[in-house]
């Protein structure tokens, strides 16, 4: 048999929750040697004439990235443990600031304070905070947030709201450049670890455009962590606060700070899996003698831009975990589908090398014949 005769069908079809080649939805048909029943090529398809050499190289190659992508896989499981203990090495922080925002909340119940972070005002402008990610091979992480922001615009624009952008990450700045028609106030970029600092700059300038009128609403983007296989893009209210802390969805629906969901990742029979825990923030009272040296609402207005950045930070936290596991599961699919097609690479190269030996031995065979 020629080595030419060897014919590979790939489909060329797109993956649709990876970039990359080798995505865990792509599909790599058979490899068929010709023959008179051998069915007609479609349109998606593309012929390959490979032969010996040509195999092993290609054996190579998928060897190669086999070994880069597990690396990635293992590379983004560590650092999706250090995003974890980021958001447990702040939880302490987090829960106090919690409890004395409930407490103090009570002892104003009665009393009608003006903090400007709190005021309601009549929506005529949004600010959408977009949070993405800064590195693409993780699946559809960003496009999920993307479609997000894009559908609470069309949103706004049919409540006839105008609104403005700030966006938060390289994909999205990205994103946002290609489209001068969305109005975008600044563009930020996101780091490997999210600290205090970074959170504070995206802080200060949502406190800006509030507190100057510029905005009366500014909504928060970004991707809720769940698990290792599943992330939820979410919308909440970030400002205007509220007093007591609580987190507000878009449609005003309030969920308690005080009760917080964490994950820990762990190994459970040689593989990675995500232990959730919620915790309770025990909110005691404060004694009835119990007198603030400023006036509560001081302590408010000094408490208040706090939580704001820490809410911020937090949401950059659970974003950077859920684009880590998605690229986790993106390059733990992509090494499967490395495995699977050496393995289909290895079986068409050994049929071809045993039939190019057995039609060797049988020239021979017959030229022994002849002579005979």
């Amino acid at each position: 048999m020629s080595c030419s005769n060897l014919t590979m069908w790939v489909s060329s079809k797109p993956s649709l929750s990876d970039p990359s080649a080798l995505s865990s939805r792509s599909f790599i048909a058979p490899f068929h040697l010709p023959n008179s029943s051998t069915p007609s090529k479609s349109p998606s398809s593309t012929q390959i004439q490979c032969g010996l050499r040509e195999l092993r190289e290609r054996i190579e190659s998928v060897k190669n990235t086999q070994k880069i992508t597990e690396a990635m896989k293992l590379v983004a499981a560590a650092k999706v443990r250090r995003a974890q203990e980021a958001v447990v090495n702040a939880r302490p922080f987090s829960e106090t600031l919690v409890g004395v925002l409930y407490n103090i909340n009570e002892q104003l119940q009665t009393e009608d304070i003006d903090i400007p972070l709190t005021k309601v005002r009549p929506v005529k402008k949004v600010a959408l905070v977009v949070v993405t990610g800064d590195r693409g091979l993780c699946g559809g992480f960003n496009n999920y947030i993307i479609k997000k922001a894009e559908a609470r615009i069309r949103e706004l624009k049919a409540l006839g709201l105008e609104y403005t952008v700030i966006s938060v990450g390289k994909k999205g700045n990205s994103y946002f450049n290609r489209r001068p028609y969305i109005p975008v106030d600044k563009f930020l970029e996101g780091s490997n670890l999210p600290t205090a600092k970074e959170a504070q700059a995206i802080a200060d300038d949502v406190f800006s455009l509030f507190v100057s009128e510029e905005v009366d609403k500014v909504e928060l983007l970004y991707t809720k962590f769940v698990s290792l296989v599943k992330s939820d893009p979410v919308i909440h209210t970030l400002l205007p606060l509220s007093p007591k802390g609580e987190i507000c969805d878009i449609n005003g629906v309030c969920v308690d700070a005080a009760e917080d969901e964490f994950f820990r990742l762990t190994t459970k029979e040689g593989k990675l899996t995500v232990e959730r825990d919620v915790v309770r923030t025990k909110t005691s009272d404060f004694s009835a003698i119990l007198q603030f040296e400023q006036d509560p609402v001081q302590i408010l207005d000094a408490l208040l831009p706090l939580y704001l950045n820490s809410q911020i930070l937090r949401s950059l936290q659970e974003s950077l975990a859920s684009e880590l596991a998605a690229r986790m599961s993106a390059m733990s699919s992509a090494t499967d589908n490395a495995v699977e097609l050496k393995k289909n690479l290895s079986r068409v190269y050994n049929r071809q090398r045993q039939a190019k030996i057995t039609g060797e031995i049988l020239e021979i065979v017959a030229g022994a014949d002849a002579l005979i």
